[in-house]
Protein backbone atom coordinates (compact mmCIF):
# COMPACT_ATOMS: atom_id res chain seq x y z
CA UNK A 1 0.00 0.00 0.00
CA UNK A 2 2.78 2.36 0.84
CA UNK A 3 4.54 1.52 -2.38
CA UNK A 4 1.41 2.34 -4.37
CA UNK A 5 1.13 5.71 -2.69
CA UNK A 6 4.75 6.50 -3.43
CA UNK A 7 4.29 5.58 -7.06
CA UNK A 8 1.20 7.76 -7.32
CA UNK A 9 3.04 10.67 -5.78
CA UNK A 10 5.86 10.22 -8.24
CA UNK A 11 3.42 10.10 -11.12
CA UNK A 12 1.71 13.29 -9.96
CA UNK A 13 5.03 15.05 -9.71
CA UNK A 14 5.99 13.89 -13.19
CA UNK A 15 2.66 15.03 -14.60
CA UNK A 16 3.07 18.39 -12.97
CA UNK A 17 6.59 18.79 -14.33
CA UNK A 18 5.37 17.72 -17.77
CA UNK A 19 2.59 20.30 -17.67
CA UNK A 20 5.04 22.99 -16.62
CA UNK A 21 7.34 22.11 -19.47
CA UNK A 22 4.47 21.82 -21.90
CA UNK A 23 2.93 25.23 -21.24
CA UNK A 24 5.28 28.14 -22.03
CA UNK A 25 4.20 31.74 -21.42
CA UNK A 26 6.19 34.33 -23.41
CA UNK A 27 6.09 37.93 -22.29
CA UNK A 28 5.09 40.76 -24.59
CA UNK A 29 7.89 42.11 -26.83
CA UNK A 30 9.86 38.92 -26.30
CA UNK A 31 10.60 35.77 -28.30
CA UNK A 32 11.90 32.29 -27.49
CA UNK A 33 13.89 29.88 -29.62
CA UNK A 34 12.70 26.25 -29.44
CA UNK A 35 15.06 23.37 -30.25
CA UNK A 36 14.19 19.71 -30.61
CA UNK A 37 17.08 17.39 -30.00
CA UNK A 38 19.46 20.34 -30.48
CA UNK A 39 17.95 21.52 -33.75
CA UNK A 40 16.02 24.74 -34.30
CA UNK A 41 12.33 24.05 -34.50
CA UNK A 42 10.41 27.29 -34.19
CA UNK A 43 10.23 30.68 -32.53
CA UNK A 44 7.70 31.22 -29.79
CA UNK A 45 5.94 34.57 -29.84
CA UNK A 46 4.30 36.42 -26.95
CA UNK A 47 1.44 34.58 -25.23
CA UNK A 48 0.65 31.00 -24.27
CA UNK A 49 2.55 28.33 -26.20
CA UNK A 50 2.53 24.48 -26.05
CA UNK A 51 5.71 22.47 -26.51
CA UNK A 52 6.51 18.81 -26.20
CA UNK A 53 7.97 18.23 -22.76
CA UNK A 54 11.37 16.55 -22.44
CA UNK A 55 11.76 16.78 -26.23
CA UNK A 56 11.48 20.47 -27.02
CA UNK A 57 13.74 22.82 -25.10
CA UNK A 58 13.91 26.64 -24.87
CA UNK A 59 17.32 27.69 -26.24
CA UNK A 60 17.16 31.46 -25.69
CA UNK A 61 14.74 34.20 -24.71
CA UNK A 62 15.34 37.44 -26.58
CA UNK A 63 14.02 40.91 -25.75
CA UNK A 64 12.61 42.55 -28.88
CA UNK A 65 12.48 46.05 -27.45
CA UNK A 66 14.92 48.76 -28.49
CA UNK A 67 18.08 48.57 -26.46
CA UNK A 68 20.60 51.25 -25.49
CA UNK A 69 24.22 50.24 -25.10
CA UNK A 70 26.94 52.76 -24.14
CA UNK A 71 30.47 51.84 -25.14
CA UNK A 72 33.55 52.96 -23.19
CA UNK A 73 35.82 55.71 -24.61
CA UNK A 74 37.90 54.57 -27.55
CA UNK A 75 41.19 56.24 -28.61
CA UNK A 76 41.03 57.32 -32.24
CA UNK A 77 43.74 59.01 -34.32
CA UNK A 78 42.66 61.89 -36.55
CA UNK A 79 44.12 62.81 -39.94
CA UNK A 80 46.45 65.37 -38.34
CA UNK A 81 47.86 62.69 -35.97
CA UNK A 82 46.03 63.72 -32.82
CA UNK A 83 44.57 61.13 -30.45
CA UNK A 84 41.01 61.79 -29.30
CA UNK A 85 38.81 59.69 -27.02
CA UNK A 86 35.28 59.14 -28.32
CA UNK A 87 32.33 57.80 -26.32
CA UNK A 88 29.54 56.21 -28.39
CA UNK A 89 25.99 55.13 -27.65
CA UNK A 90 24.18 52.58 -29.83
CA UNK A 91 20.39 52.24 -30.10
CA UNK A 92 19.54 48.85 -31.62
CA UNK A 93 16.61 46.48 -31.86
CA UNK A 94 16.41 42.72 -32.56
CA UNK A 95 14.17 42.10 -35.53
CA UNK A 96 14.92 38.38 -36.09
CA UNK A 97 15.38 36.27 -32.95
CA UNK A 98 16.57 33.19 -34.92
CA UNK A 99 19.33 35.18 -36.75
CA UNK A 100 20.42 36.95 -33.56
CA UNK A 101 20.80 33.53 -31.93
CA UNK A 102 22.46 31.48 -34.67
CA UNK A 103 24.22 34.02 -36.96
CA UNK A 104 26.50 35.54 -34.31
CA UNK A 105 27.65 34.23 -30.98
CA UNK A 106 27.49 37.55 -29.07
CA UNK A 107 25.91 40.35 -31.06
CA UNK A 108 26.62 43.00 -28.37
CA UNK A 109 30.35 42.35 -28.52
CA UNK A 110 30.20 42.17 -32.30
CA UNK A 111 28.44 45.55 -32.51
CA UNK A 112 30.98 47.12 -30.15
CA UNK A 113 33.99 45.92 -32.15
CA UNK A 114 32.38 46.90 -35.42
CA UNK A 115 31.65 50.38 -34.02
CA UNK A 116 35.26 50.88 -32.94
CA UNK A 117 36.76 49.85 -36.27
CA UNK A 118 34.26 51.86 -38.30
CA UNK A 119 34.80 54.90 -36.10
CA UNK A 120 38.55 54.72 -36.58
CA UNK A 121 38.12 54.54 -40.35
CA UNK A 122 35.82 57.59 -40.39
CA UNK A 123 37.81 59.74 -37.98
CA UNK A 124 41.08 58.81 -39.69
CA UNK A 125 39.97 60.80 -42.74
CA UNK A 126 39.13 63.98 -40.77
CA UNK A 127 41.24 66.54 -38.99
CA UNK A 128 40.54 67.58 -35.40
CA UNK A 129 38.54 70.68 -36.23
CA UNK A 130 36.27 68.82 -38.63
CA UNK A 131 35.89 65.99 -36.13
CA UNK A 132 34.69 68.37 -33.45
CA UNK A 133 32.20 70.11 -35.75
CA UNK A 134 30.88 67.14 -37.80
CA UNK A 135 29.06 64.98 -35.31
CA UNK A 136 25.99 64.56 -37.48
CA UNK A 137 28.13 63.50 -40.43
CA UNK A 138 30.01 60.96 -38.28
CA UNK A 139 26.76 59.62 -36.80
CA UNK A 140 25.18 59.15 -40.23
CA UNK A 141 28.25 57.39 -41.66
CA UNK A 142 28.60 55.14 -38.62
CA UNK A 143 24.92 54.23 -38.61
CA UNK A 144 25.00 53.32 -42.31
CA UNK A 145 27.92 50.93 -41.88
CA UNK A 146 26.52 49.31 -38.73
CA UNK A 147 23.02 48.91 -40.14
CA UNK A 148 24.37 47.19 -43.24
CA UNK A 149 26.63 44.85 -41.28
CA UNK A 150 24.15 43.93 -38.55
CA UNK A 151 21.22 43.32 -40.91
CA UNK A 152 22.23 39.69 -41.46
CA UNK A 153 22.37 39.25 -37.69
CA UNK A 154 18.71 40.11 -37.36
CA UNK A 155 19.53 43.45 -35.67
CA UNK A 156 18.58 46.96 -36.78
CA UNK A 157 20.70 49.88 -35.59
CA UNK A 158 18.30 52.79 -35.14
CA UNK A 159 20.66 55.49 -33.91
CA UNK A 160 24.33 56.07 -33.23
CA UNK A 161 25.36 59.02 -31.05
CA UNK A 162 28.78 60.38 -30.16
CA UNK A 163 28.41 61.13 -26.47
CA UNK A 164 31.76 62.90 -26.07
CA UNK A 165 34.84 63.80 -28.10
CA UNK A 166 37.80 64.59 -25.86
CA UNK A 167 40.99 65.91 -27.49
CA UNK A 168 44.32 65.88 -25.61
CA UNK A 169 44.78 68.27 -22.68
CA UNK A 170 47.37 70.40 -24.50
CA UNK A 171 45.04 70.78 -27.45
CA UNK A 172 42.20 71.76 -25.12
CA UNK A 173 44.38 74.47 -23.54
CA UNK A 174 45.34 75.79 -26.97
CA UNK A 175 41.71 75.79 -28.06
CA UNK A 176 40.67 77.66 -24.93
CA UNK A 177 43.36 80.29 -25.53
CA UNK A 178 42.28 80.65 -29.14
CA UNK A 179 38.64 80.98 -28.13
CA UNK A 180 39.56 83.55 -25.48
CA UNK A 181 41.58 85.53 -28.04
CA UNK A 182 38.67 85.41 -30.49
CA UNK A 183 36.26 86.63 -27.82
CA UNK A 184 38.64 89.46 -26.86
CA UNK A 185 38.98 90.39 -30.52
CA UNK A 186 35.23 90.45 -31.02
CA UNK A 187 34.81 92.50 -27.84
CA UNK A 188 37.40 95.03 -29.04
CA UNK A 189 35.73 95.23 -32.45
CA UNK A 190 32.32 95.74 -30.89
CA UNK A 191 33.68 98.41 -28.56
CA UNK A 192 35.35 100.21 -31.47
CA UNK A 193 32.14 100.02 -33.46
CA UNK A 194 30.26 101.45 -30.49
CA UNK A 195 32.71 104.35 -30.13
CA UNK A 196 32.57 105.00 -33.87
CA UNK A 197 28.78 104.95 -33.89
CA UNK A 198 28.70 107.24 -30.87
CA UNK A 199 31.03 109.74 -32.55
CA UNK A 200 28.98 109.62 -35.73
CA UNK A 201 25.79 110.26 -33.77
CA UNK A 202 27.43 113.12 -31.86
CA UNK A 203 28.66 114.66 -35.12
CA UNK A 204 25.22 114.28 -36.68
CA UNK A 205 23.67 115.88 -33.59
CA UNK A 206 26.12 118.81 -33.69
CA UNK A 207 25.48 119.25 -37.40
CA UNK A 208 21.73 119.26 -36.93
CA UNK A 209 22.10 121.69 -34.02
CA UNK A 210 24.20 124.07 -36.14
CA UNK A 211 21.72 123.84 -38.99
CA UNK A 212 18.79 124.53 -36.69
CA UNK A 213 20.68 127.37 -35.00
CA UNK A 214 21.54 128.91 -38.39
CA UNK A 215 17.96 128.54 -39.54
CA UNK A 216 16.78 130.14 -36.30
CA UNK A 217 19.21 133.04 -36.70
CA UNK A 218 18.19 133.54 -40.31
CA UNK A 219 14.53 133.48 -39.41
CA UNK A 220 15.11 135.86 -36.50
CA UNK A 221 17.04 138.26 -38.77
CA UNK A 222 14.27 138.09 -41.34
CA UNK A 223 11.63 138.73 -38.70
CA UNK A 224 13.73 141.57 -37.25
CA UNK A 225 14.15 143.13 -40.69
CA UNK A 226 10.45 142.77 -41.36
CA UNK A 227 9.73 144.44 -38.01
CA UNK A 228 12.05 147.35 -38.73
CA UNK A 229 10.59 147.73 -42.21
CA UNK A 230 7.10 147.67 -40.74
CA UNK A 231 8.15 150.28 -38.17
CA UNK A 232 9.59 152.53 -40.89
CA UNK A 233 6.44 152.16 -42.97
CA UNK A 234 4.33 152.95 -39.91
CA UNK A 235 6.35 156.09 -39.14
CA UNK A 236 6.31 157.13 -42.78
CA UNK A 237 2.58 156.59 -43.01
CA UNK A 238 2.06 158.46 -39.72
CA UNK A 239 4.12 161.43 -40.97
CA UNK A 240 2.18 161.59 -44.19
CA UNK A 241 -1.10 161.09 -42.42
CA UNK A 242 -0.27 163.94 -39.97
CA UNK A 243 0.87 166.27 -42.81
CA UNK A 244 3.99 167.43 -40.93
CA UNK A 245 5.37 170.81 -42.11
CA UNK A 246 8.96 171.99 -42.44
CA UNK A 247 9.07 173.40 -38.90
CA UNK A 248 8.26 170.07 -37.24
CA UNK A 249 10.81 168.24 -39.34
CA UNK A 250 13.46 170.87 -38.52
CA UNK A 251 12.68 170.57 -34.81
CA UNK A 252 13.05 166.78 -34.93
CA UNK A 253 16.32 167.19 -36.84
CA UNK A 254 17.73 169.50 -34.16
CA UNK A 255 16.68 167.06 -31.44
CA UNK A 256 18.75 164.29 -33.07
CA UNK A 257 21.97 166.39 -33.01
CA UNK A 258 22.99 165.49 -29.41
CA UNK A 259 22.88 161.76 -30.28
CA UNK A 260 25.55 162.33 -32.90
CA UNK A 261 28.06 163.28 -30.20
CA UNK A 262 27.24 160.37 -27.89
CA UNK A 263 30.11 158.10 -26.88
CA UNK A 264 33.31 158.73 -25.01
CA UNK A 265 35.51 157.99 -28.01
CA UNK A 266 34.12 160.80 -30.16
CA UNK A 267 36.69 163.66 -30.19
CA UNK A 268 35.42 165.44 -33.30
CA UNK A 269 32.00 165.64 -34.85
CA UNK A 270 30.89 167.27 -38.08
CA UNK A 271 27.70 169.23 -38.47
CA UNK A 272 26.04 168.30 -41.75
CA UNK A 273 25.44 171.05 -44.26
CA UNK A 274 21.69 170.43 -44.25
CA UNK A 275 21.44 171.79 -40.68
CA UNK A 276 21.53 175.35 -42.00
CA UNK A 277 18.29 174.96 -43.84
CA UNK A 278 16.77 173.28 -40.79
CA UNK A 279 17.88 176.09 -38.47
CA UNK A 280 16.56 178.72 -40.91
CA UNK A 281 13.18 177.06 -40.93
CA UNK A 282 13.28 176.61 -37.15
CA UNK A 283 14.40 180.22 -36.59
CA UNK A 284 11.71 181.58 -38.85
CA UNK A 285 9.06 179.57 -37.11
CA UNK A 286 10.21 180.59 -33.62
CA UNK A 287 10.44 184.25 -34.73
CA UNK A 288 6.87 184.28 -35.96
CA UNK A 289 5.76 182.66 -32.73
CA UNK A 290 7.62 185.39 -30.78
CA UNK A 291 6.05 188.18 -32.85
CA UNK A 292 2.63 186.76 -32.30
CA UNK A 293 3.24 186.16 -28.60
CA UNK A 294 4.98 189.58 -27.92
CA UNK A 295 2.54 191.87 -29.69
CA UNK A 296 1.29 193.27 -26.38
CA UNK A 297 4.73 193.65 -24.61
CA UNK A 298 7.90 195.54 -25.14
CA UNK A 299 10.27 194.37 -27.81
CA UNK A 300 13.95 194.62 -27.33
CA UNK A 301 16.52 193.26 -25.02
CA UNK A 302 14.02 192.70 -22.22
CA UNK A 303 11.59 190.66 -24.35
CA UNK A 304 12.29 186.92 -23.85
CA UNK A 305 10.43 185.79 -26.95
CA UNK A 306 11.98 188.36 -29.15
CA UNK A 307 15.37 187.45 -27.85
CA UNK A 308 14.79 183.81 -28.55
CA UNK A 309 13.70 184.53 -32.09
CA UNK A 310 16.65 186.79 -32.78
CA UNK A 311 19.12 184.24 -31.35
CA UNK A 312 17.66 181.51 -33.46
CA UNK A 313 17.81 183.77 -36.49
CA UNK A 314 21.41 184.65 -35.87
CA UNK A 315 22.26 180.99 -35.32
CA UNK A 316 20.65 180.16 -38.62
CA UNK A 317 22.66 182.85 -40.47
CA UNK A 318 26.06 181.83 -39.08
CA UNK A 319 28.23 179.81 -41.46
CA UNK A 320 28.60 176.10 -40.68
CA UNK A 321 31.99 174.82 -39.59
CA UNK A 322 33.49 171.94 -37.81
CA UNK A 323 32.94 172.18 -34.07
CA UNK A 324 35.60 170.68 -31.81
CA UNK A 325 34.35 168.77 -28.88
CA UNK A 326 35.61 169.75 -25.46
CA UNK A 327 35.54 166.93 -22.96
Amino acid sequence: MDAIIIVLVILVVLVFIALVKTIQVIQQASAAIVERFGRYTRTLNAGLNIVVPFIDTIRNRIDLREQVVPFPPQPVITQDNLVVNIDTVIYYQVTDARAATYEVSNFIQAIEQLTVTTLRNIIGGMDLERTLTSREEINAALRGVLDEATGKWGIRVNRVELKAIEPPTSIQDSMEKQMRADRDKRAAILQAEGVRQSQILEAEGAKQAEILRAEGDARASALRAEGEAQAIRTVFEAIHAGDADQKLLAYQYVQMLPKIAEGDSNKLWIVPSEIGEALKGLGGGIGRLADNGGAGGPAGPGGGAGTTGSVAGRLAKQPLREQPRID
